[in-house]
């Protein structure tokens, strides 16, 4: 059988990194078995629908290149594609399963609690509703419909037993019936709930694999005996780990960005984001780190997804992003550091140029703007015992003592670029039978204020020009 896998969102808000990896996952696991990726827009929880957020669905897959094959905006053999829209087939479902007793109407109001008949305590409580309308009579159920009293459609399900069912990452898993309660299939609106709506989207679309997160486990015994009550065959599931925080607490928006968003906005590179979401559950078997993806389409495989918890980790994404962001050619590099540069640094400055020379050091370009602050002001105040370091054996002597050679080397050259300005310097090492090391150190501090810095002190120099080289050079030499 063809494999086909799909993508099934809310429209409920932003993308967060749970739902994409989700979908990154479901994406993979088509291209690389040839198959196919279905985007469904499961839109029945009509309350928690937020304004655009399809667009913002839509958006996000593009950004990623998340392409799917079938959807609402592209068609398919098996649409609607939009759950809102399917109503009639979710009652024409719920339907069936009342003609075959497998579910049933239910005529109680939300605020009325389960009843828990004493035989059953010590056996332990049945969770949530405790069945009552599903031992109504034909006619009681007949009674209640006559008097136009509205109802909801419940699944039934026997309490003897147990359901057994083999998750392809978590293995065998068992559950008493005891512990299911008789789930909502029809809300009294003609919706489907989630539950119900995705287990008949699922067969009627032809989905193969069901990609979700663990946290459904729970819930799949509700799902596979409503596969066995249509006769239906139940695909593979799949649950897929947590993502959890640096305090290993779920990963929410509550502690900080989740939104793919977010990570968009401090110029994070989208396939940057998806290399790291990628390696947040699932293990390529080697030491590689960098993925392309290419690279994931040809080296995932579902059976290196583990059990274990992942943890989000913001530092080893930024250092990924700075890998790719390496990769990039030096215009697109640039096009995507323009975005972040302050508005005196593009007035300034040949932002080309500045481009190329940190574009090996930038791992997030929302840092650009405070990585590239001393280039439009020196703070005058820097600390004087940064000019000493252990390792170019430099004091606060011999910095003053080759700033002031530096400054008399430097103040006749008629043209201020990387081709006069090297030379010069490294002339002045070699007359005093220097390494370059203790000479470059006390010009950068002096250029720039700052232990470290996203280029070297040539670069500095020839980017700052002439005449403010030199009039921070004398600052130096003053407070020196």
């Amino acid at each position: 059988m063809a494999v086909r896998t799909r993508f099934a969102p809310s429209p409920t808000g932003y993308m967060h990194i749970g739902n994409l990896r989700t979908a990154l996952y479901a994406y993979l696991h088509a291209r690389k078995s040839k198959g196919k990726f279905v985007l469904r827009i499961e839109d029945t929880d009509q309350a928690r629908l937020v304004a655009d957020s399809v667009k913002v669905i839509y958006d996000s897959l593009a950004v990623t290149g998340l392409e799917h094959d079938e959807g609402p905006d592209k068609g398919g053999p098996v649409g609607p594609y939009v759950q809102s829209e399917r109503r009639p087939v979710y009652k024409e479902y719920a339907d069936k399963l009342l003609a075959d007793g497998h579910a049933y109407r239910c005529f109680c109001e939300k605020e009325q609690k389960p009843e828990q008949p004493a035989q059953e305590e010590h056996e332990g409580p049945i969770l949530g509703y405790d069945g009552r309308c599903g031992k109504l009579s034909a006619g009681e159920v007949e009674e209640k419909l006559a008097k136009g009293l509205p109802y909801v459609i419940r699944q039934k399900i026997d309490r003897e037993g147990k359901t057994v069912f083999k998750d392809f990452v978590y293995g065998d898993i068992e559950v008493d019936h005891k512990q299911l309660d008789d789930q909502i299939l029809l809300k009294r609106d003609g919706y489907p709930t989630y539950n119900f709506a995705n287990v008949v989207d699922d067969h009627l679309m032809g989905i193969t694999h069901v990609m979700r997160g663990c946290e459904y486990i729970s819930s799949t015994p509700k799902y596979i005996l409503l596969y066995r009550a249509f006769g239906w065959d139940i695909p593979e599931h799949i649950h897929l780990p947590h993502i959890l925080n640096a305090d290993g607490r779920k990963l929410s928006k509550r502690e900080g960005s989740v939104a793919l968003s977010d990570f968009l906005g401090k110029g994070y590179l989208p396939e940057a984001i998806l290399n790291y979401i990628a390696l947040l559950g699932w293990n390529p078997g080697t030491e590689q780190e960098f993925f392309t993806k290419a690279d994931l389409i040809e080296k995932f495989d579902i059976a290196r997804i583990g059990k274990a918890p992942a943890m989000f980790d913001e530092v080893k994404l930024a250092w990924l992003n700075g890998q790719h962001i390496k990769a990039l050619k030096p215009e697109a590099a640039h096009a995507l550091f323009l975005k972040f540069y302050p508005e005196k640094i593009v007035k300034d400055f040949d932002t080309v140029k500045l481009s190329g020379l940190i574009q090996g050091k930038v791992e997030k370009p929302c840092d650009i703007p405070s990585m590239t602050a001393f280039l439009l002001a020196l703070d005058g105040n820097y600390a004087t015992e940064l000019f000493v370091n252990k390792k170019n054996k430099t004091t606060l002597e011999s910095c003053k003592a080759t700033l002031a050679d530096l400054q008399a080397a430097l103040s006749p050259l008629a043209a201020w670029n990387h081709d006069s300005i090297y030379p010069a310097v490294s002339a002045y090492a070699e007359a005093k039978a220097s390494k370059i090391g203790p000479v470059m150190w006390p010009l950068r501090i002096a250029l720039s204020g700052l232990a470290v810095t996203p280029t070297g002190a040539i670069e500095i120099a020839e980017l700052l020009g002439k005449e403010e080289s030199l009039r921070r050079i004398a600052l130096a030499i003053a407070r020196l």
